[in-house]
């Protein structure tokens, strides 16, 4: 009992800003890796034709081959300026304000939370996100547009041009497009990543010796790098299954009113909204192709999430030591 209140004790020493920092270390880390994924993962959510041999892109490896020959390798990290400004936005406010919530509930009611423990990291996690997605989703849209335009024909400059031009040619509110998809589809993706991720890494990993590491805090007892790295990646491909659908409408709506500097890729989809592009996507492809671009999308969703939950335990873990060591 004293193990669990001594480890509670140095958890509720971590400040705002430093889950800030940490969150958005991660999500900083997280990006670089993976941003080929989701330049890959978009470009086939956005192509209307059967993805099959003949198609513009038919597969993971002869779209890679055919984005590098037609485009350059630079065009692997394309938009990743935005993307980096969404990740590092993104994770400084999900992590900050899971923690501050996580930090509230334990204080309103400790039996309550120890009862409920698994529910209420779905909920806080969901919460999290949620504002997180809000204040971060214009960079989300910016990056969105950089990957789909073709690179040998340019609309855009760069993230400055590219937000300035959206914001003057269609208005500001452009840069909301697909945020209904997007907040039906990050609340239960967050709290369905948070609840597999605290449930593997605290009842199931941290129960097998091989997992668990000695955190010279005392007798504090935490999963090691590799139980986080699994557990997150197991989240990450759980998450992602359940909520993909909603993703690619997503994209597909972030893109209204830049079809005509897409024809390069093939046939373009016009729609006035969620239930229209639904309608559509089933219609003209099928229900299937709601699930395009499912196969970078998990293996980006399974790294992303391993990287993102291990290394801001990394960043926390060290924190946690340093405020023991310098008592």
């Amino acid at each position: 009992m004293e193990m669990v209140k001594f480890k509670r004790n140095i958890e509720s020493n971590l400040s705002l800003v430093q889950s800030a920092i940490a969150g958005g270390t991660a999500g900083a880390v997280t990006r670089a890796i993976a941003q080929p994924l989701d330049v890959l993962k978009i470009r086939f959510q956005l192509q209307l034709e059967p993805i099959k041999k003949g198609s513009k892109y038919s597969s993971i490896l002869q779209a890679v081959y055919s984005i590098v020959k037609d485009e350059g390798v630079t065009a692997l990290w394309s938009g990743h300026i935005p993307a980096q400004l969404l990740s590092v936005s993104y994770g400084t406010i999900q992590f900050s304000t899971y923690e501050k919530l996580t930090q509230i509930c334990k204080q309103a009611n400790p039996q309550f939370f120890s009862t409920h423990k698994h529910l209420i990291n779905f909920s806080n996690g969901a919460i999290a996100a949620s504002v997180a997605t809000v204040l971060s989703f214009p960079f989300d849209t910016v990056r969105t547009r950089l990957i789909a335009e073709e690179k040998t024909n340019k609309v855009y400059r760069g993230f400055v041009n590219a937000l300035s031009v959206i914001i003057r040619k269609e208005g500001s509110s452009a840069l909301y497009k697909g945020i209904a998809p997007t907040l039906a589809q990050i609340a239960p993706h967050a709290g369905i990543q948070f609840f597999v991720y605290k449930l593997f890494t605290e009842n199931i990993f941290n129960s097998i010796s091989f997992f668990k590491r000695g955190t010279n805090v005392g007798t504090v007892v935490e999963s090691s790098v590799i139980a986080n790295l699994l557990a997150g990646g197991i989240a990450g491909m759980v998450s992602k299954t359940a909520i993909y659908p909603f993703d690619v409408i997503k994209k597909r709506l972030q893109i209204q009113g830049f079809q005509e500097h897409r024809k390069f890729f093939g046939r373009q989809m016009y729609c006035n909204g969620t239930v229209h592009c639904v309608k559509l996507t089933i219609s003209e492809e099928g229900f299937l192709a709601l699930y395009k671009g499912y196969e970078p999308s998990l293996l980006k969703a399974v790294i992303v999430s391993a990287l993102h939950f291990a290394v801001y335990d990394e960043i926390k873990h060290f924190i946690i030591k340093s405020i023991n060591l310098s008592k």
